[in-house]
């Protein structure tokens, strides 16, 4: 079984990105989720799909709703950088940086 080929992705979740091909075209929205294994986005609002539930404690008499619908990486263009949630710098504090001390210099005996 092949390993899964996971790609380095141009949009990354929080970016606001114009479909440019498909069904969708010219519609805009903040990505919601990146699916790297399987090359796809969910976009806000993009490609609504109607979805049937079954019943359940939240439903009790099922229900049908909307969500969004995965995209194609390829057919999405970056318009502006969102902030990245659960980044790697999210959570850390700047720390003012010490001034440098001159190194000290060796004795010569």
């Amino acid at each position: 079984m092949p390993a899964l080929q996971l790609i380095n992705t141009h949009v990354h979740a929080g970016d606001l990105v114009k479909v440019i091909s498909g069904n969708h075209r010219g519609s805009e929205g903040k990505i919601l989720q990146v699916n790297r294994a399987k090359h796809q986005v969910v976009i806000e609002g993009v490609r609504m799909i109607k979805k049937h539930v079954r019943r359940s404690q939240e439903q009790p008499n099922g229900a049908i709703i909307e969500r969004e619908g995965p995209i194609h990486i390829s057919n999405v263009m970056l318009l502006q950088k969102g902030t990245r949630e659960g980044a790697a710098t999210e959570g850390k504090e700047a720390k003012p940086k010490a001034a440098k001390k001159p190194a000290k210099k060796a004795k010569a005996e």
